[in-house]
């Protein structure tokens, strides 16, 4: 099902205003955690500043709504491992306490990405291109180190991010320049040896395009035809009010459990502002536009229209997740609450976008309660 803002009409408005109606009714019984408890786990991803310089509101809140943790960008190469000798656990350490304080399932993010690694990762001290059993070997390095520091402690693992192109291909990075082929069967290898009873992910967005969707299903079947362990799909939720059909969202997950691995909806978004022309849909994190203000339209606050529309959009894309439940593990929320969003940023600076279920002060929105409702027979 595609939702179209023009058609919001007396359906979308009237969850909105049931949802409203059961604001004190939640409050009273229920987090989304509880709420969904015995269907998937409901999480989110902490930002460096939460973690290094807790803000005890939003602390509160991620205790109280979720018990699932990733690290938004703390476990990235250029964080976690700047310099060939150097590596920096201190804000990663601070996510895995919080999670084992509160008994809190955590997702590593990510061991071999292409982008937010740094330069020295793929050159010699010669400035030149490293050869395949160098960057292999420093790939082996980097998983043993950061994997077996957090053995027995993180539960799975982005172990490849985003490695394919629209069209289902590999895409071209210098990992797979310099490896090859098998560069997905390495990383996958050595994440197991690492930690042998961690769940191990392929991870990447607009996997409900039908030919990125084949190209995720292949990577799962390789890794399994070499007897690799590979646990899941990691499908990111970086969507919008108009996009994407969600039937081919459901398509993708059906896929995968074809394929006979579980799903994790990982980085769920719904921007609720437009994109900027000739922008790609997805979440490129290379993208940069300059701000324009008419693409800014909800600078002092999202109108009563947008939020029936994201209401309406999380209600069904929750419904699609419930129907799978048999195969969906987890749902992770990229960002606690709105203020803290990348999707204000990206891919134009200074814009103000209201994608999550929460505000900027951290108060649960008629989309929240559109959530919990589908769990509580509202």
């Amino acid at each position: 099902m595609k939702f179209h803002p023009k058609l919001i009409g007396l359906t979308a408005m009237a969850l909105l205003i049931g949802a409203c109606a059961t604001t004190q009714q939640v409050e009273q019984q229920s987090s989304l955690k509880q709420a969904y408890q015995g269907a998937f786990l409901i999480g989110t991803a902490l930002g460096n500043a939460q973690l290094m310089s807790p803000n005890s509101v939003t602390s509160n809140l991620v205790t109280q709504q979720f018990n699932a943790l990733t690290p938004e960008n703390d476990m990235k190469w250029e964080r976690i491992h700047p310099n060939p000798d150097t590596f920096d656990f201190a804000a990663a350490d601070k996510l895995v306490e919080l999670a084992q304080q509160h008994k809190m399932f955590v997702t590593g993010h990510t061991l071999l990405w292409h982008s937010q690694v740094p330069d020295w990762v793929f050159l010699d001290e010669q400035g030149n291109e490293v050869s395949r059993e160098v960057l292999l070997a420093r790939l082996k390095n980097h998983i043993d180190t950061v994997v077996g520091r957090y053995k027995g402690r993180i539960q799975s693992w982005d172990v490849v991010n985003e490695a394919l192109n629209e069209d289902g291909s590999m895409r071209q990075s210098k990992w797979y320049k310099i490896i090859g082929e098998d560069m997905l069967e390495r990383a996958f290898e050595y994440a197991h040896a690492a930690d042998p009873n961690a769940q191990l992910f392929y991870n990447d967005y607009n996997l409900f395009n039908p030919e990125k969707r084949a190209g995720a299903v292949r990577i799962v079947q390789q890794l399994k035809a070499k007897d690799l362990r590979i646990d899941g799909v990691g499908m990111q939720g970086h969507y919008s009010l108009t996009h994407p059909d969600l039937q081919e969202v459901e398509n993708s997950i059906i896929a995968f459990a074809a394929a006979g691995v579980k799903v994790h909806v990982t980085e769920l978004d719904v921007s609720v502002i437009p994109f900027p022309q000739g922008a790609e849909a997805g979440a490129d994190v290379n993208q940069n536009f300059a701000l324009q203000e008419k693409l800014n339209p909800y600078r002092n606050g999202i109108s009563d229209e947008a939020s029936a529309q994201l209401s309406q959009m999380y209600a069904d894309l929750f419904r699609i997740f419930i129907r799978h439940q048999d195969v969906i593990e987890r749902v992770t929320f990229w960002g606690t609450d709105d203020g803290m969003s990348w999707r204000n940023n990206w891919p134009m600076q200074g814009r103000s976008d209201y994608p999550l279920l929460f505000d900027r002060n951290s108060q649960p929105k008629p989309a929240y309660y559109a959530v919990m409702a589908l769990k509580q027979g509202k």
